[in-house]
């Protein structure tokens, strides 16, 4: 693993994984190939450790000349591909774009790494490895009491980012049996962390809880998700690449899976433990609850044993660490924010979804 592409590396994920692989891996280049779309920001990128062995692309998956150039100029030998359109509600309003990025994109992706990567003989050149992110949202959801999703789950997706998602993990594995190209997939649990686009359910509660404004929850509140602090994503990320199997998906997650009330109800109480005589209150007293999204799943769940036992890793964060690591970032890094909110879809969209008094503005 010497020169690495990551695709959508100035995306939340994408970003945090950069910054693990530069203090982990002494001897990897990074190539980041990222469109900026509204989720992408050069933001993101600053302040990298080692910034010498990082190098940004503004490209597009979906443009198969760019892909071409940047595995020939760069000497690519391993992709770790997070570059897609995720937001459950935006897919829903608009789910052409995400068939664009997430299924058209990592097809053209998988066919420039095979060009470059497959000698004439059919053979792949030595230690290469495309790493494909995926989501536990491909498995639909889970009634109370059924056991937690495996790599042996059923694919059901029930909106269509999880149907595009469930879509480019086929072909990645197409690609690996019938042309037998060097893959992994993981499929992760929801993250949260530094660098979370603000839409996204802990960032929105962090940064309205701070400025005492609503805190929208969808339906009751009683969606349960498995929580996974993004640190221990990259984590295992890094951890298939070097001991993971050619051909073989893992599960990753938190093992943290509280309702999304609860999730609210403890960014609130270490607000007011960190922040308090607030004006308006226990932050408690802002939580509201808005119209359900159509098709919301009730419960995700994440059986990791396989790569706990196979590869050893485990999460080191639980939920009450990693919310106070996480919302200890957002108080101290206000020009990132400051920064995302100044984006230009970014006012238009949180007004249309969560309503006016819940802006960030």
């Amino acid at each position: 693993m010497q020169n690495v592409l990551v695709t959508g590396g100035a995306g939340f994920i994408g970003s945090n994984f950069i910054r693990y692989l530069l203090n982990h891996d002494n001897a990897a280049h990074i190539v980041n190939l990222d469109a900026l779309t509204y989720a992408g920001t050069l933001e993101n990128l600053r302040n990298l450790p080692d910034e010498g062995r990082h190098t940004f692309i503004q490209g597009d998956i979906t443009d198969p000349d760019t892909l071409a150039a940047v595995f020939t100029d760069h000497a690519i030998d391993t992709v770790v591909h997070f570059a897609a359109e995720t937001h459950v509600d935006r897919s829903i309003t608009g789910p052409q774009r995400f068939i664009q990025t997430n299924v058209v994109g990592t097809m053209n992706l998988l066919d420039a790494a095979r060009q470059a990567w497959q000698k004439p003989d059919g053979a792949y050149a030595s230690g290469v490895r495309f790493h494909h992110i995926s989501t536990d949202e491909v498995f639909g959801a889970l009634a109370a009491g059924e056991p937690a999703f495996d790599e042996q789950t059923s694919y059901a997706p029930r909106s269509p980012y999880a149907a595009s998602k469930a879509a480019s993990d086929h072909l990645v594995r197409a690609y690996f049996h019938s042309f037998g190209l060097p893959v992994t997939i993981t499929n992760c649990s929801n993250n949260y962390g530094p660098h979370q686009f603000p839409e996204k359910l802990i960032p929105l509660m962090i940064l309205n809880a701070v400025e005492g404004k609503p805190l929208p929850l969808y339906g009751d509140g009683q969606q349960i998700r498995d929580w996974l602090y993004v640190e221990d994503h990259c984590e295992a990320i890094y951890c298939v690449l070097e001991k993971g199997a050619v051909g073989e998906t893992y599960g990753v997650g938190g093992e943290n899976q509280p309702t999304n009330q609860t999730i609210v109800e403890t960014i609130c109480d270490i607000l007011d433990e960190w922040l308090p005589k607030a004006s308006f209150g226990s932050r408690r007293s802002l939580i509201h609850y808005v119209s359900d999204r159509p098709g919301h799943d009730r419960r995700y769940a994440m059986n990791i044993e396989k790569i706990r036992k196979e590869l050893g890793w485990q999460p080191s964060e639980d939920l009450d660490s990693g919310l106070r690591k996480t919302i200890a970032w957002y108080l101290e890094n206000s020009a990132w924010i400051e920064s995302i909110r100044a984006k230009p879809d970014f006012q238009a969209w949180m007004e249309e979804n969560y309503g006016r008094r819940s802006v960030l503005a």
